[in-house]
């Protein structure tokens, strides 16, 4: 069998590195990073993710992992997946929901409507992925529009680090919301990764 792909977003690097790492797989697959700040731009994730897969897999004959959830594609990942089936990629709308597992996001989504979720990567790139990404640094004024509904950040933290959850009540204090912080671990992501490479050992030190 050909060598496994994953494709996979750049905010993810850190905790796929340590699922891969903890699963045995580093040394079995091949890894590519497209940049984070496609968060901002959901609509170029499939054509960035087309231009790699001709690159890297251009006979479709590959296992390839993407490692998005549908991520604001509108469905763009999974038409692609439908013309090509050697590819999977982690299920649900969003990495906040394969950090947590979909039913528990859905519970805590549910608990309150108005809700900003950060994992650990978003905390500590507040600054370049949301602040300057959003042009709040440039239009403060724009803070009441994109945040206007919203009562609360919620951090999902993947590592037990108080950095992080500094930042992201940081982030909360910027944007004038109510700060809650939820540790996940790595468990339901290293769970969805290791099924979707097919392998079965899912390791109990992921996370929690």
């Amino acid at each position: 069998m050909a060598r496994p792909l994953v494709l996979a977003c750049g905010a993810l690097v850190s905790e796929l590195r340590a699922v891969l790492a903890s699963n045995g797989l580093t040394d079995d697959v091949d890894v590519r990073y497209l940049p984070a700040n496609l968060h901002n731009r959901p609509e170029r994730i499939e054509p960035a993710l087309r231009e790699l897969l001709a690159e890297l897999d251009p006979d479709g004959d590959r296992p390839v992992l993407l490692g998005y959830a549908d991520c604001g594609s509108g469905g763009g990942l999974d038409r692609l997946i439908a013309e090509r089936p050697n590819i999977r990629r982690l299920p649900g709308s969003h990495c906040y929901e394969f950090f947590t597992g979909g039913e528990a996001f859905q519970e805590l989504h549910e608990a309150e409507l108005g809700t900003f979720f950060l994992t650990d990567f978003l905390a500590k790139h507040f600054e370049p992925i949301i602040w300057q990404g959003l042009g709040l640094d440039r239009h403060p004024e724009l803070l009441e529009m994109y945040f206007g509904n919203y009562t609360r950040v919620v951090l999902l933290s993947q590592q037990d680090d108080s950095k992080v959850v500094a930042a992201a009540r940081a982030a909360a204090d910027r944007l004038g919301l109510a700060f809650e912080h939820r540790h996940v671990g790595l468990a339901p992501f290293s769970e969805s990764v290791a099924v979707a490479l097919n392998t079965h050992h899912v390791p109990t030190t992921a996370g929690s």
